[in-house]
């Protein structure tokens, strides 16, 4: 173990936080799961659930600790060619993934039988890609044309792909990377142009959505399949009219603001939640309820904090990094895993529509859990080189210092040495037996005659 821990490179902040989230996620998950448990089992036995998201949080860390052995300067190619395999990963999904709901998030792997949510993967490629353009030198000052072309079109395809299933992923994606751009320098003019085409550009999708759906509303295409449950959840959130599709989404934020009220300070202790039981995601979109329900204010403040003191490592990364690819990694990857946390705390206590955002390292599901360890693992990967450079100075340094100290030493022993060869010289000559100061003769110049 004490081998293990000394083979941890990186920032420890960051180490010791995510553990520390990854740790406290087996209590309400285990607690939170015997909803699940009833419906698929019948008996209410967690353990299978407990299991599995042991094994999710344990390959997860496994990946964690390869990736950030990676050079980060690695992905800035690797990001070029993995975004076309993510699109077609994308498309796959939109027309062939699992159904759950009306959506169509997941795609089965084969041989394995495990889902996997594709939108996660395409967020982190795509913050590796745009960190990847922003940090090139440019020949020549940027142009819109050129940037549109060599980074808003990759972005725009992406969001495209993933928006008819998964509007809030999309929404985040989208946010996520007019904040990089603006943290990598690129002209404000541009931003706005973008966004302002990216509005457009949603309000043409409703529109052709609602044309569709007049002409034949007994056979919405896909692509359109999740525009009206996007729009009965902001009206249900704005309103207090109920529609009968928003039914099962306010049933499930009455269940989770029931779950909060009933922790109050110190919560009801651990396993003894009795909303997990009614809320049908109790244990990944709404598991902060059950966090606060049976660790109460006290322990949903700590959940908070743990994300924030992570937030505040991620500013310190960011901050060291050297290299300005490193730092927009950082931002890229970072930032995205705690906005995503206070969206998913923000759903619970009713700040925000209902998105369908896990909690990032509490919330069970294997590729959420996974894809923000790879995440994290390149944030480690660019800390880790920044700990090399510091290492590699200080080696310098001592290195300069001893090579400082042999020299001082050698100069001394040459000065020593060479005042001993004048002391042994001038006693040799004093020694001498042609002269002495003696006066033996009867010439009193004798002396000084044989001196010469």
């Amino acid at each position: 173990m004490k081998s293990i821990l000394t083979s941890l490179k990186g920032d420890k902040g960051i180490w010791s936080f995510v553990a520390l989230l990854g740790m406290f996620s087996f209590m309400p998950v285990f607690s939170a799961s015997s909803n699940l448990a009833y419906m698929n089992h019948g008996n209410g036995n967690t353990l299978g659930y407990l299991l599995k998201h042991f094994v999710h949080v344990v390959f997860g860390f496994f990946i964690l600790y390869n990736i950030q052995k990676v050079p980060y300067h690695y992905f800035r190619g690797l990001s070029k060619v993995l975004l076309p395999l993510v699109w077609l990963l994308l498309g796959y999904t939109l027309f062939f993934g699992i159904e759950q709901g009306s959506a169509t998030r997941w795609i089965q792997v084969p041989f394995v039988g495990i889902s996997f949510q594709t939108s996660s993967l395409a967020f982190i490629v795509l913050m590796i890609f745009v960190a990847r353009f922003l940090s090139k030198t440019q020949p020549e000052p940027l142009s819109f044309k050129t940037s549109f072309l060599q980074l808003w079109v990759p972005v725009g395809i992406t969001l495209m792909l993933i928006l008819p299933n998964n509007f809030s992923t999309a929404a985040l994606i989208f946010a996520m990377v007019l904040m990089l751009t603006f943290i990598g320098n690129y002209p404000l003019k541009y931003i706005g142009i973008v966004v302002g085409s990216g509005i457009v550009f949603f309000m043409m999708f409703i529109l052709v959505a609602k044309v569709v759906e007049r002409t034949n509303p007994n056979h919405t295409p896909k692509v359109f399949a999740r525009v009206k449950t996007w729009e009965n959840r902001v009206e249900s959130f704005f309103s207090n009219e109920e529609t009968e599709t928003s039914k099962d989404d306010n049933y499930q934020i009455e269940k989770a603001k029931t779950a909060i009220a009933s922790g109050g300070i110190y919560g009801l202790g651990p396993g003894k939640s009795v909303q997990k039981n009614f809320l049908p995601q109790s244990s990944s979109d709404f598991i902060f309820a059950i966090i606060v329900e049976e660790y109460g204010l006290i322990g949903g403040l700590g959940v908070l904090t743990l994300y924030l003191l992570l937030f505040f490592r991620f500013i310190i990364a960011a901050h060291k990094a050297n290299s300005p690819f490193g730092r927009l990694l950082v931002v890229g990857l970072g930032f995205p895993i705690i906005f995503q946390a206070l969206i998913n705390m923000g759903v619970a206590v009713q700040l925000l529509p209902v998105t369908g955002q896990t909690l990032p390292l509490v919330s069970s599901g294997g590729s959420s859990i996974w894809m923000t360890c790879v995440a994290i693992g390149i944030i480690l990967s660019v800390t880790k080189k920044e700990e090399e450079i510091a290492a590699e100075l200080e080696e310098k340094e001592q290195r300069e210092i001893a090579l400082q100290k042999l020299i001082d030493k050698q100069l001394a022993d040459d000065e020593a040495q060479a005042e001993r060869a004048e002391e042994e010289k001038l006693s040799t000559a004093f020694a001498t037996d042609n002269y002495s100061i003696e006066d033996k003769a009867s010439n009193p110049m004798n002396a000084v005659k044989n001196r010469y």
